[in-house]
């Protein structure tokens, strides 16, 4: 009989305190173990993909999914070096934070320990199976992965091949585990496992979203839409400027960093964003603007008030002039998510405020954001992207995934 989700949740809560107590080298061994793993059974696991997208392809999965889904040769090497990436990091687990003494002569010191277990809930991309599992065991926590069903046999494929990398190393196996049903009453029941799940981080759409916020009585940081914004100031560098959102766009238009809507200064319409709407046009972008854009480029579909909310996570951009930057700060806070949010300028000014004024995790200033990404901060990987404001924000590595306790040292003090 099937082991249930509260079963699994039991046993990586019961090897939580044997992880936290492993030194950083045994740790650090296990992440290259894993990496080398995934290498060796490469092909079983591309095979076992396969069977997921063909799958999915007959079910009518839309081509980002499908490419949210894929495996290949060079996505494994990535998922093996995000791994190794991770193992290069700091250890996390007993960092002293910050130390003090007192008048009294107590030593007080903040130090990082592991959460203990956490909990991810995530669709269609097998690379954070790996991902998720790396961060864990280095931050000393144990991994409860809940995939969904579209990737059901790439996920049991990989945690496989994990566990069997976790043994060579000599790390307990229940460090990661896999809950194998991906209905949506095992994701309910763990959102439900108070007391043995630490931290709960939902990976996926709107759907999963609310039904963390409805049901869910574990700590959880939502990992929300992504619908980014790049305003293009009227002192921004234009050929910088198209580089920019050329990238952010089309450079992989699945994801939850890519540019959804664009907002352009009025002073750039006539004789910039014809031109830069025709280099999205030859990447088969379609664009849909305001009446401005229309006017200026009548090949766009006239927007919607739905298009500014809108996460397409496809070659479709909106496009909205605005008469001042205090209408683009204004339209960015009404219908951004807190992901990422961009700006290209040439006044330095403007782009502090920018940066002071905007409600999101993750500022971008004459970048793409794409950036917005644990592996581009320097992370290794990342479990996700906070897109609320407690404990963490914005792309969350090791240390998101750590709290911090009072350790508190005297020779003998007592209290008045």
């Amino acid at each position: 009989m099937a082991e249930t989700v509260i079963e699994i949740c039991r046993r990586a809560a019961a090897r939580a305190p044997d992880l936290a107590r492993l030194d950083g080298a045994t740790r650090n061994g296990g992440l290259h173990a894993m990496a080398d793993a995934l290498l060796d059974s490469a092909g079983d696991l591309v095979i076992a993909n396969k069977e997921d997208v063909s799958t999915a392809e007959a079910q009518g999965t839309s081509q980002t999914l499908l490419d949210r889904l894929t495996l290949t040769s060079s996505r494994l090497e990535s998922m093996a070096s995000g791994l190794r990436a991770v193992a290069a990091q700091d250890d996390p687990v007993g960092e002293v934070v910050a130390g003090w003494r007192r008048p009294n002569g107590l030593t007080i010191e903040e130090v990082r320990a592991p959460l203990g277990v956490i909990a991810v809930i995530y669709e269609a991309r097998p690379n954070v199976t790996s991902d998720v599992a790396g961060l864990c065991l280095k931050s000393g926590n144990a991994a409860v992965l809940r995939g969904s069903s579209i990737a059901l046999n790439s996920n049991k494929a990989i945690v496989d091949v994990l566990r069997d990398g976790l043994k060579s190393a000599g790390v307990p196996v229940d460090a990661v585990q896999l809950i194998p049903d991906a209905s949506r009453a095992s994701a309910v029941e763990l959102m439900t496992a108070k007391g043995l799940i630490d931290l709960l981080v939902p990976r996926g759409g709107a759907a999963l979203i609310k039904t963390i916020e409805d049901n869910a009585t574990v700590p959880f940081i939502i990992d929300g839409d992504g619908n980014c914004h790049i305003y293009v100031d009227e002192s921004a560098d234009e050929a910088m400027a198209s580089s920019i959102v050329v990238n952010a766009k089309t450079q992989r238009p699945s994801v939850c960093n890519a540019l959804e809507t664009l907002l352009v200064h009025e002073t750039k319409v006539a004789g910039w964003l014809p031109g830069l709407l025709d280099k999205l046009d030859r990447s088969e972008v379609e664009i849909r603007g305001d009446e401005r854009v229309v006017e200026a480029w009548p090949r766009a579909i006239v927007a919607t008030e739905e298009d500014w909310a809108t996460e397409y996570l496809d070659l479709v951009l909106a496009v909205k002039v605005v008469t001042s930057f205090d209408a683009a700060i204004a339209h960015i806070n009404e219908y951004g998510t807190a992901n990422a949010e961009g700006i290209v300028t040439s006044d330095l000014s403007v782009a502090r405020r920018f940066s002071n004024e905007i409600d999101a995790g993750s500022i971008f200033v004459n970048t793409s954001t794409r950036f917005s990404d644990g592996p581009e901060f320097g992370y290794g990987a990342e479990i996700g992207i906070s897109t609320q404001k407690l404990h963490a924000r914005g792309p969350m590595g090791l240390r998101a995934l750590t709290s911090t306790k009072y350790v508190v040292w005297g020779d003998g003090q007592i209290r008045s």
